[in-house]
């Protein structure tokens, strides 16, 4: 059975891209699909922030071709598990459910690595020292998750 999971931040061009194909390159795609989204609509079909993309690059990790889209409440439905990146996404996330089987799918980012409540932070307004941190934040978790997948 294929599992599917969602990678969402605010905008879908910085973070969840960065998420979702750091985790393509840990799984077999076969057995694992995942995905990527904001939830704001700010980029919608847009392709990730550059420096999302070079660093990713830098790592042998393609996600240029990624487009940004929204997330909406039929990915309660399409995904086994989503993760937000920091709370106020997780809780924007919330909102929209409309079940506890909904809730019990979404999970912060970094909550895999040890269980906190720690956030992926935003690196959009920062300089590539930013994405760089962020990206191997999301690699660690990302390495957890593809263990257990």
């Amino acid at each position: 059975m294929r599992t599917n999971v969602l990678m969402v931040c605010l905008g879908n061009i910085c973070r969840s891209p960065l998420a979702e194909g750091i985790l393509k390159s840990k799984v077999d795609p076969e057995r694992v699909f995942v995905d990527s989204a904001g939830t704001a609509g700010y980029h919608i079909n847009n392709p990730p922030d550059p420096r999302s993309i070079e660093v990713a690059k830098k790592y042998g990790v393609d996600i240029a071709e990624q487009r940004c889209r929204q997330f909406n409440i039929q990915d309660f439905d399409l995904f086994d598990v989503i993760y937000a990146m920091d709370k106020e996404n997780y809780y924007n996330i919330i909102k929209l459910s409309s079940s506890a089987a909904d809730r019990s799918k979404v999970h912060l980012l970094l909550g895999e690595i040890d269980g906190s409540a720690n956030e992926v932070p935003d690196p959009y307004y920062g300089g590539v020292e930013g994405f760089e941190h962020v990206f191997q934040m999301i690699a660690n978790a990302c390495e957890q998750i593809a263990k257990r997948l």
